[in-house]
């Protein structure tokens, strides 16, 4: 007796293909009968936004109408100037967790915040040893913060 050509995957991937095309012709009948209800018009209503950003179906009272001149529009970020900056300390206090001489690396860590930041030997001022209390500013690096300017305390 010969095999049958059809497996059981190829039959369920045409039931599923035919049931696709059932739906899609159940959802074109639905939206005419929807359309002849409507009587054939716009289906999609009009929809206005008040002065509180909120939509509406009526349209807003010209008399409402706020007048903007084009030079009072502002592009772009404010001037610097113009934002008020925090009293910031850029150098910061910490101890040396980690340093290895032969590889040129390490790491500290902040006495305020805990945190850990890479450093380098490039951006090294003295010398450092592990547990040494150190001087340091940040700097943004490819991976993160990273510390420089490396002074011992």
């Amino acid at each position: 007796m010969a095999k049958s050509q059809q497996t059981f995957n190829k039959s369920e991937k045409e039931k599923k293909r035919l049931k696709k095309r059932e739906d899609k012709r159940k959802k074109m009948e639905a939206r005419k009968l929807e359309k002849e209800e409507n009587g054939g018009g716009e289906s999609i209503p009009f929809a206005y936004v008040d002065q509180f950003g909120n939509l509406t179906d009526t349209p807003p009272d010209p008399a409402d109408k706020v007048k903007v001149k084009a030079k009072n529009i502002i592009l772009g970020v404010p001037k610097k100037e113009d934002i008020e900056e925090e009293e910031y300390d850029p150098i910061r206090k910490g101890k040396v967790s980690y340093f290895d001489h032969s590889k040129g690396f390490g790491f500290i860590i902040d006495t305020e915040d805990q945190e850990k930041y890479f450093c380098h030997v490039s951006g090294l001022i003295d010398e450092i040893q592990e547990n040494d209390k150190v001087q340091f500013e940040l700097e943004k690096g490819n991976r993160g913060m990273n510390a420089v300017r490396v002074k011992v305390i």
